[in-house]
């Protein structure tokens, strides 16, 4: 494994590419659909395509932020008896061929029935860089952050476009990584537009931090993702992946593949 990691390799890949004057690539897929051995392999192919971060979505029954295209893909990886621990066992294995960053989207049910301690201890054995849990107010995080601190992990928080200036600054203090800016109202999925005051929201985070800021929910195209790319620090793309991924179930090279063009498509608009 690489010297850097944790939080360390989520800065060091954000201070690189602002050095080359590139906005990260940050898509998200849903860990064991179709399964975890073609995960591991999207990885890789995300990671040769020019992704700078992957977020790995752990399936939960109750995906409450997510919008019906990442919900089914989580049915799936369930049904195939995808767990938190064999998540984790593929991103150890992983590491023995990749060091792009690793973020773990999740919710806070599935780290509460594993222990919130031996989940630090555990992600940070298996090589996870950050978590995002969707449904964790930052008023309530200090007992998992203070775990995941003590390894060198990211708690990567979400802001709203409603979330008021006060709790922002909150936000801002506690965040670790980067700050992940959720563009619309609503759970995940592709838009046709991205809504008008993304600028607004991006702006009113920026006067909080000095952390990169990752825009996401509702960018599924590379127009999507030019568009932004002046604004924000990094690009967050998951159902249009997703959706990919699931139109080829018995495809997996194809998959892998549509997977590929679409990152590269991606990766050009954003340099």
């Amino acid at each position: 494994m690489s010297t850097k990691g944790g939080t360390e390799r989520i800065e060091h890949t954000f201070q690189q590419l602002k050095a080359e004057g590139r906005t990260a690539f940050i898509p998200y897929i849903t860990a064991g659909d179709p399964d975890l051995n073609t995960t591991a392999e999207l990885v890789l192919a995300l990671e040769a395509s020019g992704a700078s971060i992957v977020e790995l979505g752990v399936p939960f029954s109750d995906p409450v932020a997510d919008g019906p295209v990442i919900q089914e893909a989580a049915c799936r990886a369930l049904a195939g008896g995808v767990t938190l621990m064999k998540v984790l066992k593929m991103v150890e294995e992983l590491r023995n061929r990749s060091q792009v960053p690793i973020v773990l989207m999740t919710y806070y049910n599935l780290l509460m029935r594993m222990g919130l301690k031996r989940f630090a201890q555990e992600a940070y054995a298996a090589g996870v860089d950050g978590v995002i849990i969707a449904d964790l107010p930052v008023e309530e995080g200090d007992e998992l952050r203070s775990y995941l601190d003590e390894v060198g992990i990211a708690l990567i928080p979400l802001v709203a476009p409603t979330t008021p200036p006060e709790r922002i600054q909150l936000i801002a203090e506690k965040a670790r990584g980067f700050i992940y800016c959720v563009s619309l109202l609503g759970v995940t999925g592709d838009r046709t537009e991205l809504p008008p005051d993304v600028d607004l929201l991006l702006n009113r985070v920026r006067e909080q931090t000095d952390l990169p800021l990752g825009l996401g929910f509702g960018i599924s195209t590379a127009a999507h993702a030019s568009a932004v790319a002046p604004k924000a620090d990094g690009v967050i793309v998951g159902s249009a992946i997703v959706k990919r991924i699931a139109q080829h179930p018995d495809d997996k090279d194809q998959a892998i593949a549509e997977v590929r063009q679409f990152t590269k498509e991606i990766t050009a608009a954003l340099a």
